[in-house]
């Protein structure tokens, strides 16, 4: 939950309030360990065809340098982190002041478990979505086979028919 009252004149903001459903989101999440919801990118997850698939997350205002993608013990983990220098609201930095900092960028981490014949085969970003696109790898012993099927005919002889 990313509440934060709004005004344009400072001295009548509430500021002892104006960070309280942000700080009883992040107060939650430190007793239960669990990430707070506001910090979690939405992401989309296409299945192109029975091998391909494609994910993409929503990543706005980060840039590559932010991102992180790493692949260990078959545990895919998106994870950014913005530069130290973004000022956070109520911080005052060289004169300038935020009065109201409504389009939150922290960091996040993203995990998804992968069966081991998933292979990533890029990612890119564009327009403030990182696209991944992978495979899955599926062995020819594994792959359904067809099989020919032979008709007899009056004299004895087969005739073959050849798999579809």
């Amino acid at each position: 939950m990313a509440y934060r009252s709004f005004s344009l004149i400072p001295a009548l903001s509430n500021h002892l309030l104006s960070d309280r459903f942000t700080q009883i989101d992040n107060l939650f999440s430190r007793l239960t360990g669990e990430t707070p919801v506001a910090d979690t990118p939405a992401y989309n997850l296409l299945q192109k065809d029975k091998e391909h698939y494609e994910m993409t997350v929503s990543v706005p205002g980060y840039s590559q340098d932010e991102l992180d993608i790493s692949v260990l013990n078959n545990q895919l983990t998106l994870s950014g982190k913005p530069k130290a220098e973004e000022t956070e609201a109520n911080e005052e930095k060289d004169g300038i002041k935020w009065l109201h900092q409504g389009i939150r960028k922290s960091a996040f981490s993203l995990s998804f478990s992968l069966e081991h014949r998933i292979t990533i085969q890029q990612a890119n970003l564009d327009k403030g979505l990182l696209t991944l696109q992978f495979t899955y790898d599926i062995p020819e012993q594994e792959k359904p086979q067809k099989i020919a099927i032979g008709v007899q005919n009056q004299s004895g002889r087969v005739l073959e028919h050849n798999a579809a």
